[in-house]
């Protein structure tokens, strides 16, 4: 049990200009965790010492950030089989406080309003034409072409909140609410790009998912960057002929949702690196040092 006069004993301590004592003391209060977030976010508030301050706001950000990289953690080993709560744990890292279930409201919410629209004989490219409608006209997203390399373009809360984000948030919030209405579209891990494909499941089921019947799999593949626009294999050779880069079967196939959050933390590595945000970009580079690099 927490003793809760020795951590605001301890706290009182942070501030030592010993650093023998002052690591002693915070190395105690990191060993008791969420617990002691209440006491040091309660110690800023009383405090008028800017020292002390900045330490306790440092203290709190490593121990919500182990419970980032832990939460990560255990999502891959678990399978990583929901990709929203893979999304959701990216999100903590720079918000520690998000309300989880106003995230997920917000995607019911937009996933209803579809629902309402659509029609069981309806073919692909009907239901993709109602889900285009209803996310880019009614709900009004968008990709920021004016600042791309925001980092807040690879946080899903911001993304919901101000309609624009980059070309993988766009398509995780579209196949996300896609896969919730049982319509298979699914993340494409494609060079300087991230497209979608709509995946005809009958084929997959009766071809056994082989790599040689791919081409028959996919239906077409989705822009969530431009509007949901549509397009063929033939555009996807064209943009990897132009990149100079050899048609691999995983340029065209779905990819798992482990490459997708690899590839947010990249972007938000990127973005960091670009802002000169050298703590982040280290911390992002310890959440992607969780999963291995493909053989």
């Amino acid at each position: 049990m927490m003793n809760e006069k020795e951590v605001e004993s301890l706290i009182k301590l942070l501030d030592d200009p010993d650093t023998e004592i002052s690591r002693h003391v915070e190395d105690k209060l990191l060993s008791y965790g969420n617990e002691v977030i209440g006491f040091l976010e309660n110690a800023w508030s009383q405090s008028l010492d800017i020292t002390l301050q900045e330490r306790i706001e440092n203290l709190v950000h490593k121990i919500q950030f182990s419970n980032v990289k832990r939460d990560l953690e255990l999502w891959y080993i678990s399978g990583a089989f929901d990709l929203l709560q893979g999304m959701l744990i990216i999100n903590k890292y720079q918000y520690p406080d998000l309300d989880e279930q106003k995230i997920i409201n917000q995607l019911e919410d937009i996933k209803r309003d579809i629902w309402m629209q659509l029609l069981y004989e309806m073919s692909a490219v009907e239901k993709v034409k109602i889900i285009n409608h209803v996310l880019y006209g009614t709900h009004g997203f968008r990709g920021n072409t004016t600042n791309h390399l925001d980092p807040q373009n690879s946080y899903l809360s911001q993304v919901l909140e101000s309609k624009k984000g980059n070309q993988i948030l766009l398509a995780v919030i579209y196949s996300i609410i896609a896969q919730k209405l049982d319509i298979p579209i699914y993340g494409v891990n494609l060079p300087q790009h991230f497209i979608l494909a709509y995946v005809d499941e009958a084929a997959s089921n009766h071809n056994n998912n082989t790599s040689s019947d791919f081409e028959n799999r996919i239906l077409f593949y989705i822009n969530a960057f431009n509007k949901g626009f549509l397009f063929g294999r033939k555009d996807v050779d064209a943009f990897l002929k132009q990149l100079n880069l050899k048609p691999l079967n995983h340029f065209y196939e779905p990819c798992t949702h482990v490459e997708i959050i690899q590839r947010v933390l990249r972007n938000l590595i990127s973005a960091y690196e670009k802002l000169s945000e050298v703590e982040k970009v280290q911390e992002l580079q310890e959440m992607l040092a969780i999963f291995p690099e493909p053989k």
